[in-house]
């Protein structure tokens, strides 16, 4: 809050804008409107490699790696709830193994409920949810161990990830793991491509987490963060057109979006 006390009359028009676009987002999910949202390959992979594993009949193992408690963590509990769901309707051996002992009690809970939403609660078994390491190489050293001692065949990366995740990338390709990855940390996306079957790219996580769950509030958060981004890249677009007329027609604007966002009090006439 203490950054509000500096805001100009347009900055915090701005914002009270955004956040009445997310408050009408939300209020239309509340009504049971269907937000649309893309689908990409990505999303349809990881119905895919469940399939694949129920077909092979191996396991799926799904990490968060060094993801937190969080934004971050909680998208990715959206997919993790999805995957859970087919891996019990379809009997499948599910392991996730944690890097944070915070997120494991979530993620266990996550888990939990979603054998129970798949009407096989007496198959959670809470070993499955296994801790490795909150040290990130020795937890890279764990996953890959795990990974060779299941032989996985699916094996889903979802998180903030490090300087370990071509290391964990590596342990599914050995043991043939169909493999999807989803990463909010942009240096390390390279690393996925190359060693991933399929990898989903920053917000594109939080995207296959409102697809695959199509909680109302997650959906809606997204429809609205798309629309302020359309409303940014507007501001954004005025506001270089009016920059590249001022070169040729120096002062004829007497209103510009740049004076908008850095006038201050001072300037409001009562």
């Amino acid at each position: 809050m203490g950054g509000l006390e500096h805001a100009t009359p347009g900055i915090l028009l701005t914002l009270i804008i955004g956040v009445w676009i997310l408050f009408s987002q939300l209020r239309r999910a509340e009504r049971g409107h269907e937000h649309f949202i893309r689908r990409i390959p990505g999303i349809d992979a990881v119905e895919d490699a469940i399939g694949r594993c129920a077909e092979m009949g191996r396991s799926v193992v799904f990490t968060t790696a060094l993801t937190d408690v969080g934004p971050v963590l909680y998208a990715c509990l959206g997919v993790l709830h999805s995957v859970a769901k087919r891996s019990a309707a379809y009997k499948l051996k599910l392991v996730v193994p944690q890097y944070s002992p915070e997120a494991m009690a979530i993620v266990e809970d996550s888990v939990r409920d979603a054998y129970n939403d798949a009407g096989r609660g007496s198959s959670f078994d809470p070993q499955s949810i296994v801790f490795l390491s909150s040290e990130q190489f020795a937890f890279a050293s764990g996953y890959m161990g795990l990974v060779h001692r299941e032989k996985a065949g699916a094996a889903f990366l979802f998180g903030v990830f490090a300087a370990e995740a071509l290391v964990l990338a590596e342990a599914g390709q050995q043991v043939g793991a169909r493999q999807v990855a989803a990463s909010v940390s942009p240096e390390q996306v390279a690393f996925f491509i190359c060693t991933c079957d399929y990898t989903l790219i920053g917000e594109e996580l939080f995207g296959a987490s409102a697809y695959l769950s199509r909680e109302p509030v997650q959906v809606a958060t997204l429809a609205a963060q798309d629309r302020v981004k359309l409303m940014f890249a507007a501001i954004i677009l005025i506001g270089v057109a009016q920059a590249t007329a001022a070169m040729f027609f120096p002062g004829a604007a007497a209103w510009s979006i740049e004076r908008f966002f850095t006038a201050g009090w001072e300037s409001l006439s009562w």
